[in-house]
């Protein structure tokens, strides 16, 4: 079975650098260092480690703390850099690498122009971006000529959580040790909320009655929204004034990936609310494991169909991948 995951990360060493004060970036360098060398390998290591669980393709996306986290001069620039070094893997290794541009979402024009850039010179099939930015959202439309971009060259946006913000932080997360607010704000629970929350967001504001056919992705089984969108959906809708019911936007607009969450339940939940259709399969490469992600896959009580679908022919055809 043809094994395709889109939530797989790297690193470049220039954005590193540029985002060295970031408490994500500090987690990474004084908490969990041993990250550090698979996120900035991108050839054998990686390779081997892809081969190893018989994951065959990986859809490569820079690391959080990204440009988003910069001013935008800054992030222009380290979005190019970042951008034409992923494009570099992907040509030496086109069957087992494609690419989700970073984009400097802090000046949304030239983000546009740097999606545009990616998908039809270097060949990327969508982006990331790791969510907020200092504390706005994207349904500020401010940010809309990147979702704008993305529906007319007909490619997705990996909404990717980051750390949520400041305020956030210290109402919700301040207290513990400086370890455990951090991973628990980010990793263990913040990071999820926040990012469910902001699809919802995207939905209430507007975002896809403006551009109906742009499509999101977000991991980690939905980020907790499958097993709340019913009751979102029922007490929003009176209320909300879209152009259609609040879950409506959830399965026409979303899809979602098993990134990092390895557990049947949330996989349920995600089934349920969405079907077979619109879930992905992902690892969240290095932070989990292959081995786990894919032991996880091949357990799942599915028909060999279904699994198909969710191991690579949902991903191939949402990114037009193979043609």
């Amino acid at each position: 079975m043809k094994i395709i995951a889109l939530e797989e990360h790297f690193l470049t060493q220039a954005l590193r650098e540029a985002t060295a004060d970031h408490p994500i970036s500090r987690l990474y360098e004084e908490t969990i260092p041993h990250f550090i060398g698979p996120l900035l390998d991108l050839g054998d290591r990686r390779l081997a480690d892809m081969d190893a669980a018989g994951i065959d393709v990986q859809v490569l996306s820079h690391t959080v703390p990204g440009p988003e986290s910069l001013p935008a001069d800054a992030a222009v620039r380290l979005s190019v850099v970042a951008n034409d070094a992923l494009a570099q893997a992907v040509a030496a290794h086109p069957d087992r690498f494609a690419g989700f541009a970073a984009l400097p979402m802090p000046d949304p024009r030239a983000a546009a122009r740097e999606l545009d850039r990616a998908v039809t010179d270097l060949g990327f099939v969508g982006a990331m971006v790791n969510g907020h930015v200092g504390g706005r959202y994207l349904d500020d439309a401010f940010f809309w000529p990147v979702f704008e971009a993305a529906q007319n060259l007909g490619v997705p946006i990996y909404l990717h959580p980051t750390r949520p913000p400041e305020p956030v932080f210290e109402a919700s997360y301040a207290g513990f040790t400086p370890v455990v607010s951090e991973i628990l704000a980010n990793a263990a629970w913040g990071w999820h909320i926040d990012t469910g929350l902001h699809v919802l967001r995207l939905i209430l504001g507007g975002v896809f009655d403006r551009f109906p056919n742009l499509q999101i992705i977000i991991g980690h089984m939905g980020e907790a929204l499958p097993s709340m969108i019913w009751r979102a959906n029922s007490v929003l809708n009176p209320v909300a004034g879209l152009d259609r019911p609040v879950v409506d936007y959830f399965t026409d607009n979303l899809y979602v990936t098993t990134s990092g969450l390895f557990d049947y339940a949330p996989f349920a939940a995600t089934l349920h609310a969405l079907g077979t259709d619109r879930i992905l399969f992902s690892v969240d490469y290095p932070f989990s494991g292959n081995t786990a992600a894919r032991e996880f896959l091949d357990r799942l009580p599915l028909s060999r169909p279904d699994k198909e679908k969710i191991a690579h022919v949902n991903t191939e055809k949402l990114l037009r991948l193979g043609k």
